[in-house]
């Protein structure tokens, strides 16, 4: 069993088909070597299940994992990792959120919960302290995220017990299913909510006593709090997301031509910025900041609207990609509707990203004639129309109609409609691009073709170097033409995957960078609470090793160059108009650099070679 700090040691494994609990302690060597988080999460699938299951098959695995700083009474540290083979892609699938259920599963006493197995009816999971219940949750079955939390609570007579669960959007096995927490909080990329869906899983609850976490040096923990608490209160871009949230963004994105405009046609227009924006928010619709266990910083919104069509209760408010998902790509002006969007997203367990993207595409099908008012149940699918977004967003919920065409995301839906509808379906490999253009920046093509969860900006934010951020601790001392697309590129990327491999394992939220640490820091906080005498070029290598290990479920899976692309429309369409005008990413000249950095042959797949190098031999 792991002796290192940080660590309960222990992971709870559920077999739904059986009805069965067991614990299995995790070993020291596989700590080290995993860390934690979608590290730990990607050995367990890998012990546990063939890659090349249907996600839907009963013995398809979720894996939801803390890591070794979760839990500790610092901003950052309150996160966690939902693994399984994606719905949306078939590939790896991984999706994060923040607020209280990461820390609550250490607190009930374990890093990690394992889930496999069918229930042969609708049921809600119990952990208490160490001990595992299957209850039933028949009750439970079409009610939203917000309704179950409070049911829950009410059956468990117990306020504090802190849930996790799925929308309608889940239970109907949408490609584009959230998993969502503490009031709005969603780990919500690739459709993992709908691998609860498949299992008839509507909910996990936790309560646990439980919540010292054992740290190896306290008083050098102490000291680097101090260090950090001070760093994130001078640090301005910290202040920003305190007070205006993600979308704080949204003026300088727009004049960097970066925020999609039309289903990705248009450069970024400015006339948006004055009315959808996180400044905008907090001068309007702002009641308050929502703050994760032990986080100064503050970045959640809580918004309200009072009054009129679009009222909506205090609750979780949008954040940027929401914003620019349900606004600005859709043409959608009105900050009030996409509050409310957001909120019923979160009520039906939707990624907004998916939800805001498959929408603009089918207005954009509408647009062209290729969807009519007969396929679309007699709705009006024009650009900006709200009263269209909400209408296909609930038919969505249900898979009903237009929302059954819709309800697996952009691939599925253009393959379905043809008639040339891929050259406008935004997506690499099956998962929608999050709002991030890179025509604006080029990385950003590289980066979301080689991203094992297909378009993600979250396992590698490039574009800060290309706008003069450098992290010198681990080789990137300079910044970069945001235009060029060449071999520095190629190599940024390559580096802040290993590194984002790191924090997804270590499980912190990435806003940490923006509050003056670097993986310098990180080193010696890992270090003070567990004990190791770990350094940059060891952690570093960790993340080299987990990137490797989640590409190479996708290999299994059958993935390779051939899906490491970018949508027709960002290679072969330049704007006319923004701060990205003229302006195109060539990807094959960031590609072949980039495979051979990381040591795969020129179809994509890792070498054996780095595969030893990487201690991996048992998974050529």
């Amino acid at each position: 069993m792991v002796t290192a700090g940080g660590y309960k040691g222990r992971v709870l494994y559920v077999d739904l088909s059986e009805g069965s609990f067991k614990t299995k302690e995790i070993e020291e060597r596989d700590a080290r070597t995993f860390l934690g988080g979608s590290g730990l999460g990607a050995k367990i699938l890998f012990d546990e299940m063939d890659p090349k299951l249907d996600p839907f098959d009963p013995g398809s695995v979720i894996v939801y994992a803390t890591g070794p700083l979760v839990g500790l009474p610092f901003s950052y540290c309150a996160r966690y990792v939902v693994c399984g083979k994606s719905p949306a892609t078939g590939g790896w699938g991984e999706a994060h959120a923040a607020g209280y259920w990461g820390p609550e599963l250490k607190a009930a006493g374990f890093d990690g919960l394992v889930i496999k197995g069918q229930a042969q009816n609708p049921i809600f999971l119990f952990i208490n302290d160490g001990h595992g219940e299957i209850r039933d949750a028949k009750h439970l079955w079409r009610k939203d995220t917000f309704e179950i939390e409070m049911m829950i609570r009410e059956e468990l007579q117990d306020k504090n017990v802190r849930v996790l669960s799925i929308g309608e959007a889940g239970e109907r096995l949408s490609k584009m299913a959230a998993i969502m927490s503490d009031g709005g909080r969603a780990a919500a990329r690739q459709g993992l909510g709908a691998l609860m869906g498949a299992k008839n899983l509507k909910a996990i609850a936790l309560k646990g006593s439980d919540r010292a976490i054992k740290v190896n040096n306290p008083e050098r923990l102490e000291e680097f709090k101090r260090e950090a608490n001070q760093a994130i209160k001078e640090n301005p871009t910290a202040k920003m997301l305190h007070d205006f949230g993600t979308g704080w963004v949204v003026p300088a994105l727009t004049d960097f031509g970066d925020v999609p405009t039309k289903n990705w046609s248009l450069g970024s227009p400015k006339e948006f910025v004055e009315k959808l924006s996180g400044q905008v928010m907090a001068q309007k619709y702002l009641s308050g900041q929502y703050h994760c266990r032990a986080c100064m910083v503050g970045c959640g919104r809580i918004a309200e609207v009072k009054e009129g069509i679009y009222k909506t209760p205090n609750s979780m408010g949008p954040e940027y990609e929401t914003i620019a998902a349900f606004g600005q790509n859709c043409m959608n002006e009105d900050l009030e509707s996409v509050i409310k969007m957001n909120y019923l997203s979160n009520a039906y367990g939707l990624d907004t990203i998916s939800a805001g993207s498959v929408i603009a595409f089918a207005m954009e099908c509408y647009e062209k004639g290729f969807l009519t008012k007969k396929d679309t149940d007699g709705i009006e699918l024009t650009w900006g129309n709200q009263k269209a977004i909400f209408d296909i967003l609930e038919k969505i919920k249900k898979r009903e109609g237009i929302g059954d065409l819709l309800a697996d995301g952009v691939k599925v839906a253009s393959e379905k409609i043809g008639r040339g509808s891929d050259k406008f379906a935004v997506h690499v490999k099956g998962l929608e691009l999050p709002m991030h253009d890179p025509r604006a920046f080029a990385s950003w093509a590289i980066a979301f073709a080689t991203a094992n969860r297909g378009a993600c900006h979250n396992q590698a934010i490039t574009y800060g170097i290309e706008r003069g951020v450098t992290y010198p601790d681990i080789g990137i001392d300079k910044s970069l033409d945001r235009f060029a697309s060449d071999e520095s590129k190629s190599r940024i990327t390559k580096i802040m995957q290993d590194f984002y491999s790191v924090l997804e394992s270590l499980v912190v939220c990435k806003f940490v960078l923006y509050g003056g640490l670097r993986l310098t820091h990180l080193t010696k906080l890992l270090n003070a609470v567990t004990g190791w005498d770990a350094d940059i070029d060891e952690l570093m290598k960790t993340g080299e090793r987990l990137y490797n290990l989640n590409r190479v479920f996708n290999v299994r899976c059958g993935m390779s160059r051939k899906d490491d692309t970018v949508p027709w429309r960002i290679a072969n369409e330049p704007f006319t108009e923004g701060g990205a005008k003229g302006h195109l990413p060539a990807l094959e000249k960031m590609l072949d650099p980039y495979y051979e950095m990381r040591g795969w042959d020129q179809n994509g797949i890792p070498g054996r070679e780095k595969l030893r190098e990487l201690s991996l031999e048992k998974y050529l």
